[in-house]
């Protein structure tokens, strides 16, 4: 049976317990499940007009990095309504996916799963856009302001809410690099990012030459969808990227055990500096591309060698675009060095993609009114706790926790999906100061560091600082 909406009782003035601002799939896990926790008053605010999960990246037969299991719920709470396999059946295509035997599920499938559970649970609130996160210490309450959005997108009406914790779950924004910058922005010129690569699809196939910057996963994808729908012979294709090779992502299983709550422990009790290098180290373990990728797109180059001749396909690793320009009315110049070799050299293209990925959205504006509260590491960057939590003046009772945005403090499980519905717990057993989600204990074969302390649930180390919920089961 679908899961069963909860009726809406907050009053206006009356402070809520959890509000969430952004509904990408982060907060979305978080909100699945905060439904079946009655006694939880919690709202989840997202100013896009509905779920969306990278749509210009849903090509035909791509697929998700992480297993199905990976879902918005099933690795803190294998029953809850709202995992993918309920979906599955509420669709009537469990057996189908059954006999598929498919582990790694299309990446389109995902997306219409969120969609599934975004159109049908109870608290979340589209079309809002969060304006200001303010402390309130007259009344012990964060006050969030927003702004109701009509269909078009334009202000329609405001609001406040009260809450006594927030989840920032606002997410990545497209990156372009700054030699790009200004072609990007320029109106008439085909350079786009691949977060609109299925926007500029059909234009990209009938330009007379296209180049992919990136040699991560969307990089390889777009590049072997461009590959396998141009004529042989006359691809015109060129793949560039910064990184030394077009490098296999780290898929062993013991290198998967990086994305553990053990891992993510361990690596946010190292050393700021240590933490640092670290994650510039680890860029094959989830920047990387899937070997079935590579070798997809080594298969068709090698296919059109089969009548003789080469594929008119370059691809060079190593290298970075300098400077980029036009040329005449809509013709691209890059200006390329090769970071090994300190050769430079012009390419002249028709479109461009950049597969240059995202990085997080700033934090500052949002959260001007708590800069004076806020703690910060040599960086600058927000201090969080193991629990995800912002660190903030004691005189702020109530909590900010973070989701996917964690990366310099947690390490490379940030951004994965993997361990989202571990971290929606987390935060969960924090904000309600009980354990509706009992966590393991140890989730790694192996031991990250030599000074290891005793394996506990981390709520159980760090008691919340709230008052706990009432207990409503009794």
């Amino acid at each position: 049976m679908n899961p069963t909406p909860l009726t809406p009782r907050h009053e206006p003035d009356t402070p809520r317990d959890l509000v969430g601002i952004g509904i990408g799939p982060c907060n979305l896990s978080l909100a699945a499940l905060a439904h079946p926790l009655t006694e939880l008053d919690a709202v989840f605010y997202e100013q896009r007009p509905a779920f969306q999960w990278h749509p210009g990246l849903l090509i035909d037969g791509a697929t998700i990095q992480v297993p199905f299991l990976a879902d918005l719920v099933t690795l803190a709470d294998p029953t809850n309504p709202w995992s993918f396999l309920n979906h599955l059946r509420t669709r009537g295509r469990l057996f189908p996916f059954y006999f598929a035997e498919h582990f790694h599920i299309q990446r389109a499938e995902y997306d219409a799963y969120c969609r599934w559970v975004a159109q049908n649970l109870p608290g979340l609130r589209f079309s809002h856009q969060v304006d200001a996160v303010r402390w309130n210490p007259e009344r012990d309450v964060f006050e969030v302001d927003f702004t109701q959005l009509d269909s078009d997108g334009e202000a329609e009406a405001l609001g406040r809410t009260y809450t006594r914790n927030i989840a920032l779950g606002i997410g990545t924004a497209p990156h372009v690099p700054e030699p790009l910058k200004p072609l990007a922005d320029a109106p008439g010129v085909a350079v786009h990012h691949a977060a609109d690569y299925l926007t500029h699809r059909e234009a990209l196939l009938s330009a007379g030459h296209v180049t992919v910057v990136g040699s991560g996963q969307s990089g390889a994808e777009i590049f072997l969808d461009l590959l396998r729908h141009r004529p042989a012979g006359q691809e015109k294709l060129h793949w560039i990227g910064r990184t030394e090779a077009f490098a296999p992502m780290e898929y062993s299983k013991l290198g998967l055990e990086h994305f553990t709550p053990d891992y993510t422990r361990y690596f946010h009790a190292l050393a700021e500096p240590v933490r640092d290098r670290l994650v510039a180290a680890q860029w094959q373990l989830h920047k990387g591309i899937d070997a079935g990728t590579l070798a997809a797109i080594h298969d068709e180059l090698y296919r059109r060698t089969l009548d003789g001749g080469w594929p008119d396909a370059v691809l060079t690793p190593g290298v970075r675009v300098r400077t980029a320009g036009r040329l005449a009315t809509t013709r691209i110049e890059l200006h390329l060095e090769h970071l090994q070799q300190g050769s430079r050299s012009r390419l002249t293209t028709d479109a461009v993609v950049l597969a240059t990925g995202y990085r997080d959205r700033p934090l500052d504006r949002l959260l001007a009114g708590l800069d004076p509260y806020l703690r910060r590491d040599s960086g600058e960057r927000p201090r969080i706790d193991e629990d995800f939590r912002l660190v903030l003046d004691p005189s702020v009772t109530g909590a900010v926790h973070v989701q996917n945005a964690e990366l310099h403090t947690h390490g490379v499980g940030a951004p994965d999906l993997g361990l989202a519905a571990w971290r929606s717990a987390t935060i969960l057993n924090s904000v309600t100061g009980k354990e509706p989600y009992p966590l393991p204990a140890r989730t790694a074969f192996t031991t990250f560091g030599l000074d290891t302390p005793e394996r506990v649930v981390p709520q159980t180390r760090q008691p919340s600082r709230l008052t706990p919920l009432a207990d409503t089961t009794h």
